[in-house]
């Protein structure tokens, strides 16, 4: 798209995915990091540009946070989404599912853990769209999963010791749409946010817009600007008058 918009001499705006990442701080409240974060891992299937693909929780929370994940997790009904009892549909197409799949067996192969049993979701099924939710553990970023964009339901949780250690590993991204960090401080919010290479960075939130702020990416992520006022740059030329009235 950007040689073809090159060749005729126009601008682009482009968001190109994410691998957005969540960090929970060790004074973060647990119960909301935990139904929130699920949330945001696994609504529309985790098909949402800004959905969070790769959770650091602080050594403190951690044990907690996990068995509250899977618990949460293990809830889900995996079905037709014309059904009203399922909460959990299914991707958009089965290779689509296949690529994830294949992202979990190879961090499996290579010493992570997976969480949840897909047997648990009986329309969970290879070579269809129907994918169960995974978590996976003892996972690094040696593993695709953790690097390259998954855009369905999967996250991985990796344990952190201290905040210098999760903006690290959070930035250690080729791509920075979005980030949220889960904390009752504000403070250390706006300082690690400031330290965060994102378009958008999230406290105690994920996966959501507002039309008043810029929605943009940095790195992979894309370039350009939408929403808010700043969006409407993109969208017009400026043309200025410069009147001299007196003689």
């Amino acid at each position: 798209m950007q040689r073809a918009a090159s060749a005729r001499f126009i601008a682009t705006g482009l968001e190109l995915g994410g691998k957005d990442p969540a960090y929970v701080r060790a004074d973060a409240r647990l119960d909301h990091a935990v139904e929130n974060l699920v949330d945001g891992a696994f609504f529309n299937s985790g098909q949402s540009c800004c959905g969070i693909e790769r959770i650091y929780v602080h050594a403190a929370l951690y044990d907690a946070f996990v068995e509250g994940a899977v618990e949460l997790t293990r809830q889900y009904r995996l079905g037709d989404p014309r059904d009203a009892d399922t909460n959990l549909g299914p991707m958009a197409r089965a290779a689509a599912a296949d690529f994830v799949r294949g992202q979990v067996g190879e961090a499996v192969k290579a010493g992570a853990r997976a969480l949840i049993d897909p047997s648990a979701f009986p329309r969970d099924a290879a070579g269809t769209p129907y994918m169960a939710p995974q978590i996976l553990v003892d996972v690094d970023h040696s593993m695709r999963v953790m690097t390259e964009e998954s855009f369905g339901p999967v996250v991985g949780i990796m344990k952190v010791a201290s905040d210098e250690e999760a903006v690290r590993l959070m930035n250690d991204s080729a791509f920075g749409l979005t980030a949220a960090i889960w904390t009752t401080d504000e403070a250390a919010a706006l300082r690690l946010g400031g330290e965060l290479e994102t378009g958008t960075v999230f406290m105690n939130r994920c996966d959501y817009l507002d039309p008043a702020l810029a929605w943009t990416g940095v790195k992979d992520s894309g370039r350009g600007c939408t929403l808010s006022a700043l969006g409407y740059e993109a969208l017009t030329r400026p043309k200025s008058f410069h009147l001299r009235t007196t003689l």
